[in-house]
């Protein structure tokens, strides 16, 4: 058998009251018989002791019998069993893991450290218990795995000024990353038979010996972007200054003072500082 196998063992109540008739009559009757007899109805009723289980809401128990997986009960309540069973408890309750946050280097080389959290819960018992050797440490060992393939698939975050102009990082695409490591994780957790109810990147974070540097180059790539911006409206606004003085015959200029007046413009509009202004009393010309 290499599936799991749900059992519906006998109802506990009606064997403990079968117990408790088997073992105090055989004390009672060995009172007043004055006989040995009745001592054999004391050990039945000792060895239907052992057959006694109780299980809890979301718990379950595997059976075996002297190395052969008979069943799994998995509804709760409180059942009897051959007393020569082996009863092993496996909990069907999620679960949660936090990894240890990991080194690894992602898909452009970069060392960074990550992290994931994971919910998890066992479904098929008889891989869990069978198919591997320790499904807890097996979810931990995989999960590690997990993470540090995912991490060298995606890079940490966007360089479009290096050609690395990627549609999913590690940094911005959290969605995308946390169903590719619930995809990978899950696939590695099947053999256990174990669920996969969430999977997301707990921390994220350049290694210590770059975060400095990286933390620099995004600066620079902020105000660059700024400055881009910043130049692109200044030239709209010089634009619209000059066909507005044109279209209403302000006055006339010739494109060496056109000239003078962008580069004044750019100069006031463009600078972090504000400009201080120098009026000129006299003539154009002077």
């Amino acid at each position: 058998m290499k599936e799991e196998r749900i059992v519906v063992p006998a109802n506990g109540y009606l064997m403990l009251l079968l117990f408790l008739v088997l073992f105090f009559g055989g004390i009672v009757a060995i009172v007043l018989t004055q006989t040995g007899w009745p001592v054999f109805a004391i050990v039945a009723s000792l060895i239907l002791m052992f057959g006694f289980v109780m299980v809890q809401p979301n718990n379950s128990r595997v059976l075996l019998l002297f190395g052969k997986y008979v069943g799994t009960i998995k509804k709760n309540g409180f059942y009897w069993v051959n007393p020569f069973y082996t009863k092993k408890k496996i909990s069907l309750r999620a679960s949660n893991f936090d990894s240890e946050r990991l080194k690894v280097n992602d898909k452009l080389g970069n060392p960074i450290m990550i992290s994931t959290i994971l919910v998890w819960r066992v479904t098929n018992t008889y891989k869990a218990a069978f198919d591997v050797d320790n499904f807890e440490n097996f979810v931990r060992v995989q999960t590690d795995a997990a993470v540090r393939k995912l991490a060298s698939m995606y890079p940490y975050d966007n360089f479009a000024d290096e050609g690395h102009d990627e549609d999913i990082t590690l940094r911005s695409s959290v969605n995308e990353v946390s169903e590719a490591l619930e995809k990978e994780i899950e696939e590695r957790l099947l053999i256990a038979g174990i669920e996969v109810l969430e999977a997301r990147i707990g921390y994220l974070a350049y290694a210590q010996e770059i975060a400095n540097a990286m933390l620099k180059r995004q600066q620079a790539t902020a105000i660059v972007a700024a400055r881009h911006k910043i130049v692109e409206g200044a030239v709209s606004m010089v634009e619209m200054a000059l066909e507005e003085l044109s279209k209403k015959d302000i006055v006339e200029l010739d494109e060496e003072r056109k000239a003078a007046m962008v580069s004044n413009l750019m100069v006031v509009l463009c600078s972090d500082k504000d400009a201080s202004p120098i009026v000129n009393a006299g003539t154009l010309n002077h």
